[in-house]
């Protein structure tokens, strides 16, 4: 047989050609097919490889449960004017804050980047690793070494993917084996739900829209500003409208979702969240708040009317004006969720003066008066004692004329500072565990003063109803001159008394089922006559209907009663039980013997005793 030189030619080329793909493939076998491990140390090495599967998906767990971090930032605690430490606890799961305000007053952030987050998931691994368990085949006479790891993460919107570098040694008897590169690949959208995080954040930090939020829940729900046609004050209970906007800002934030666009007033319009995303946003009113409103006193706020304070008859009529400045702040922590993984990390919002904070990128928010605070030139030394003369550690400020200054904390009882010059303002001292006391002292001169602070004492309580103990729903009271605790029983079981002396009230309800049916009631006002020659002084009276829907009433007061007590602090010390005796009302089924109840509560002692 006779070949041309082109075929010639062409087996050769295609002898090359076949050459170099094996010599290719032996030399990129591994990555081309998977690194082979002998047969013989197959079992260890799964074993190892469940272990970095399992340190990895336990590693993105705690990122997206603790907003990005493995490794908690350095700890730093709330204030008394501040609510917000550098965690949120969770469901006792710590969660440092994207963005807060800290103790003394300055705005921080804490949001990681996806370097930061590879980078600690990369640490963790390399810890981890070294308490995989090899147990089983130590004791089959197999040598396992594991030498420095060094770990690379890479966190993907669908994958983490982890390189370990790391000599893995197995040898028993003759027989030995190396695997030096170890890698992972776990399924997980940490990466988009991050992103998604960061964009949620982003615009929050833009638009302020948790805040704006906020100051709809407080015009909806406290009085702010407004007029009513009365010559009576309008009063109201600090401590009840608190309790309504914890109550409407805990509802509210549930109800805020995401969505393609902002239809719906509960519905946010936050860019770039894939569809099968959701947002939820959480609070909850057993979270740290704080609350302030001005005008107040002790807890009152008080609207006086306008029109019948003398010489002003000519209006022919009363109004009662009123405007309180609130500040409020209080945590939201927001999840993002795909199928069964959340990413979520708090953020604190901040309403100053009835309006949302201003981003200020890490500037003080300016919780003190400045004018006052800022011109603190007179030393002052303040020392603080319990009641045996021990030295108490306490947070001090100074009032004066309704602004209040940030002064410090004590070091072994005492501080010396420099205070703002005010005649009969007021130091204030706050410590765990005591009274906060005020007391009335002048900062014209250099001087000092030591503060004696009332001890509390936490003591339990058991409550009776008729010579029986009671364990279903009651409220009780301890009402001092200048300090006062209520508990919700049974729930809570005890109390943080100190000496003094206290109205006790207990408040017994039960199940009722009492209709108050829908009223109608006509209420007339007198107003100015209109008049075309200009008259004033003439008045006219316009009347008009005030529905009352009808409403069910499922708990209603069926016993109690007060009592005035002096509690000791001898007693108080030696005391492992309050005993509370109480009497029961007839059963409240209509409304004239609910009125009844009320003033049987007016007239009925309870007994205390301690034991």
């Amino acid at each position: 047989m006779v070949f041309k030189r082109g075929q010639v030619t062409m087996f050769i080329i295609l002898a090359i050609l076949i050459v170099s793909i094996v010599a290719l493939v032996f030399i990129f076998k591994d990555d081309l097919f998977g690194k082979r491990v002998p047969s013989e140390i197959s079992p260890i090495y799964n074993t190892l490889s469940l272990c970095l599967e399992k340190d990895l998906a336990t590693g993105v767990s705690v990122l997206e449960s603790q907003g990005g971090h493995i490794y908690l930032p350095e700890y730093e605690a709330a204030s008394e004017y501040m609510p917000f430490s550098s965690q949120l606890d969770f469901l006792g799961n710590p969660i440092p804050y994207w963005y807060y305000v800290s103790g003394n007053n300055i705005e921080r952030e804490q949001v990681p980047s996806k370097e930061d987050m590879q980078n600690e998931l990369e640490e963790f691994m390399e810890t981890r690793i070294r308490s995989c368990s090899f147990d089983t085949y130590y004791l089959e006479g197999y040598s396992i070494l594991m030498d420095k790891p060094k770990a690379s993460v890479v966190i993907k919107d669908k994958q983490v993917s982890l390189t370990m570098d790391m000599d893995f040694s197995v040898s028993r008897e003759e027989d030995s084996h190396v695997i030096k590169e170890h890698k992972i690949v776990l399924d997980s959208e940490l990466g988009s739900l991050y992103n998604s995080a960061l964009n949620v954040y982003e615009e929050e930090q833009a638009s302020l829209f948790l805040e704006e939020q906020g100051v709809d829940i407080l015009r909806s729900y406290a009085p702010v500003d407004g007029v009513e046609i009365s010559c009576s004050p309008k009063i109201w209970i600090a401590s009840e409208i608190f309790r309504d906007l914890q109550n409407a800002i805990e509802a509210n934030t549930l109800a805020l979702k995401n969505g393609d666009d902002k239809k719906e007033y509960f519905e946010m319009d936050i860019p770039e969240i894939p569809s099968k995303q959701r947002v939820r946003f959480l609070n909850s009113k057993n979270w740290s708040y704080s609350f302030e409103v001005l005008p107040s006193d002790n807890g009152i706020l008080v609207a006086n009317p306008v029109g019948n304070q003398q010489g002003m008859g000519i209006l022919g009529f009363c109004y009662v004006p009123y405007h309180f400045v609130y500040s409020m702040k209080y945590p939201v922590l927001v999840q993002v969720i795909s199928g069964e993984e959340i990413f979520q990390f708090p953020l604190a919002v901040v309403i100053q003066r009835n309006q949302p904070r201003k981003v200020s990128g890490g500037e003080a928010i300016g919780l003190e008066d400045t004018e006052l605070c800022k011109d603190k030139n007179t030393l002052t030394k303040v020392r603080v004692y319990d009641s045996n003369l021990k030295p108490v550690e306490g947070y001090i400020s100074y009032e004066c004329l309704g602004a209040k200054c940030n002064i410090g904390m004590t070091t072994g009882g005492k501080i010396s500072e420099e205070f703002p010059q005010c005649i009969n303002g007021f130091i204030n001292v706050r410590a765990e565990g005591y009274k906060d006391e005020s007391v009335m002292y002048s900062t014209n001169e250099e001087g000092g003063l030591s503060i004696i602070l009332t001890k509390l004492y936490d003591i339990p309580i058991q409550l009776k109803l008729d010579k029986q103990n009671y364990n279903k729903d009651a409220i009780i009271s301890f009402v001092s001159d200048d300090y006062s605790e209520t508990v919700i029983y049974p729930q809570q079981t005890s109390v943080k008394l100190g000496e003094g002396k206290y109205e006790v009230q207990v408040y017994i309800y039960k199940n009722s089922s009492l209709t108050l049916g829908a009223t109608k009631q006509e209420q007339c006002v007198t107003v100015p006559r209109s008049s075309i020659f200009g008259m004033i002084g003439l008045t006219k009276e316009e009347c008009f209907e005030v529905e009352v829907p009808a409403q069910i009433l499922s708990k209603a007061l069926a016993g109690g009663g007060k009592q005035n007590y002096t509690f000791s602090e001898t007693e108080l010390k030696n005391s492992r039980v309050i005993d509370i005796s109480a009497e029961s009302f007839p059963s409240p089924n209509s409304l004239e013997q609910m009125q009844m109840n009320d003033i049987l509560f007016e007239g009925t002692p309870v007994v205390v005793n301690l034991r």
